[in-house]
């Protein structure tokens, strides 16, 4: 049986305007003109240069403490009598139609969710393959086809990682066209042969062999040294032979069992890490590997021993709300002074507020997103001033989301969205802001030091260690331990490998 009753509850939503300055704050600054200009296309109502008066604040008020020095309010007390009155005169729409007002303010996120940042149209490492084949002639249209269907199938690394029979099933299925193993194998060869050398193989190993093969066929002998014919030679018996050996370094074995010294072997080895295990590394991929530059959010200058923070220019952009529309609003107004105005008018008008609204709340959002990421980055300024003053990473303080989130009032999400997507240009480099936050160590004195100070002293340990012999982990856990760091193995490895550095098998060097 059903039933209706009345209940109450608490919950939490986010505003639209909360949702906007979530995104905006995630938005790095060489994308957020690109963010601004998308606005100021959809929003006719907002337009570049410094606010003169209070339009911002036409239809709500209750935003005026989020001004600041950017935006100023020389005619505030004539803008709030005439936003009085407006407001008067747009509350008689929005009694007569609430719904529709309320509609089209929600939808606003909506809006927002959609919009996203476009791609740039580059030339592609795919492009440059698809222009090489257009010179290569088959003596049919179905060799063609395969070839398209190869070139389509090697990956931004530039292998080609689908079997023969996947390749054949491709073709069968969306073009109706039937081949063999051979007949792919063969259009492969000659793919194969393309800018850059490597390309198309369909492993490290094939990859490597494929670069040395075409640089012996195509040297002249007399253009080489008998040493480094020989290199060359060596190296590639070594990858097509005793490919699981070079691998693992067992450069005895290696020599044993070419009975080379080790002389040879290190020639061989030099002609082999020549190579590009990436073919196509030097080209743009199809879209999301394309070369982003950095542009800094935060500038920290150093004059005379004291420290100045600054946010980057294009982090306080002049925003203000179009003139045009608050005159729009007074002349309608006006026009309907003693009558009771029509549906079109009514309509006009709800547009001209919701696109006012949509102005307002943008630039608020813009300047909050100014005084949010100044505060965060002041915070870790403070925090970390010994680091920013020196430069020297063993200067590095243990410090947490939670610390700088408790410093500043601010949520430890809205912290987390400023670390994670920021830049600070030091006189010691571009950083980003996430790598100065870390856990604690403890060390033999019980003073409380930064992981990342820990993973600097691992990764000079490494550095100087006798590349003959390259310490384990278990002699590099005792000679932090001999710096007086209490550290375990396995985090000794742990922090290897989030250094990206081999074990010491694989950092041996002849």
């Amino acid at each position: 049986m059903l039933k209706q009753s009345l209940s109450q509850k608490m919950l939490q939503k986010l505003s639209p305007q909360q949702i906007q300055l979530m995104k905006l704050l995630q938005v790095p600054t060489a994308m957020l003109e690109q963010r601004i200009k998308e606005e100021l296309e959809a929003n006719p109502a907002l337009e570049e240069g410094s606010e003169q008066d209070d339009l911002a604040d036409v239809g709500n008020d209750s935003d005026e403490g989020l001004a600041d020095d950017n935006f100023s309010d020389s005619d505030g007390d004539d803008a709030r009598e005439d936003q009085y009155e407006l407001d008067d005169y747009l509350n008689d729409y929005i009694e007569d139609d609430p719904a529709s007002y309320k509609l089209r303010a929600n939808n606003y996120s909506t809006e927002e969710e959609d919009k996203s940042i476009p791609i740039p149209v580059e030339r592609t490492f795919h492009d440059h393959l698809e222009r090489q084949l257009g010179l290569v002639q088959f003596k049919d249209d179905r060799l063609e086809a395969i070839a398209h269907q190869i070139i389509g199938s090697i990956d931004d690394d530039g292998y080609l990682r689908r079997e023969p029979v996947a390749i054949m099933d491709d073709l069968m299925f969306a073009q109706n066209i039937f081949v063999t193993e051979e007949e792919i194998l063969g259009v492969l060869e000659r793919i194969q042969r393309f800018d850059p050398p490597g390309i198309g193989a369909r492993d490290l190993r094939e990859c490597l062999l494929l670069q040395l093969y075409i640089k012996r066929d195509q040297e002249e002998l007399e253009d080489m040294s008998l040493e480094e014919w020989d290199s060359l030679v060596l190296a590639i018996e070594i990858l097509e032979n005793h490919f699981d050996e070079f691998t693992k370094k067992h450069y005895q074995k290696l020599q044993n069992r070419l009975n080379i010294t080790e002389d040879d072997l290190k020639g061989a080895i030099e002609e082999i890490i020549k190579l590009n295990p990436k073919p196509a590394s030097g080209y743009s991929s199809s879209g999301s590997r394309s070369i982003q530059y950095v542009v800094p959010d935060f500038i920290i200058l150093n004059r005379d021993g004291e420290l100045e923070l600054t946010l980057n220019s294009r982090n306080a952009p002049d925003l203000r709300v179009n003139d045009q529309y608050r005159d729009m609003l007074r002349a309608y107004k006006k026009n309907t002074q003693g009558r009771r105005a029509n549906k079109k008018e009514r309509e006009a008008v709800l547009f001209i507020k919701q696109k006012i609204d949509s102005a307002k709340w943008f630039i608020d959002a813009i300047r909050q997103r100014q005084d949010t990421m100044y505060r965060t980055m002041y915070a870790i300024l403070q925090y970390q001033y010994d680091y920013f003053l020196t430069g020297d990473p063993k200067k590095l303080r243990p410090m947490i989301l939670k610390d700088i989130a408790d410093i500043t009032g601010l949520d430890i999400s809205t912290v987390s969205r400023v670390a994670n997507s920021k830049f600070v240009q030091t006189e010691f480099g571009t950083k980003r802001l996430k790598e100065f936050f870390s856990e604690s160590l403890s060390t033999q004195e019980g003073e409380e030091v930064s992981t990342l100070e820990v993973k600097k002293i691992l990764e000079e340990v490494i550095a100087q260690e006798n590349k003959r012999k390259p310490l384990s982990d278990q002699k590099l856990q005792k000679a932090l331990e001999d710096k007086g760091y209490n550290i375990a193995r396995r985090t000794v490895a742990k922090y290897r490998e989030q250094l990206n550095i081999p074990v010491a098998r694989l950092r041996k060097e002849l």
